[in-house]
């Protein structure tokens, strides 16, 4: 049940973006155990200088197709798993033809109740049922 928000700069072919897409969501099922069904993507594509990318920072060389991936789910993945997730989205968009470099990735952790899958239910939390 992550939600997987993924910015990128604007005019990627669309098969760049299906591609960067699928590289994402096959690294979490991978790595932290996410079913295949449970897919949730929101692209979100920026004009030039609205994506802005330190072009060095922390020693990377991240380039004019920089990009964001920022990944909602539930807390208790162990810190391994989530390099490992970093790691494979990397590999992954690599083998899609976009630069290792070029991926910032950026995870957000909650709880249960923090989720409503649709109708006004937390599905996840469900309210306690009173006799």
């Amino acid at each position: 049940m992550p939600l997987v928000r993924i910015h990128i700069p604007q005019g990627w072919p669309e098969a760049r973006i299906a591609a960067f897409g699928d590289a994402i969501h096959d690294a979490l099922i991978e790595t932290v155990d996410v079913p295949p069904e449970d897919r949730f993507q929101v692209i979100a594509e920026h004009a030039p200088h609205r994506l802005i990318m330190d072009p060095a920072y922390f020693g990377v060389d991240r380039g004019p197709g920089a990009s964001v991936v920022h990944i909602t789910f539930r807390r208790g993945r162990s810190d391994e798993k989530k390099r490992a997730l970093y790691d494979a989205i990397a590999r992954r968009a690599k083998a899609a033809g976009i630069r290792a470099q070029d991926v910032m990735v950026v995870l957000q952790e909650n709880a249960a109740i923090d989720w409503s899958f649709g109708a006004g239910v937390a599905q996840m939390s469900p309210a306690e049922v009173v006799a």
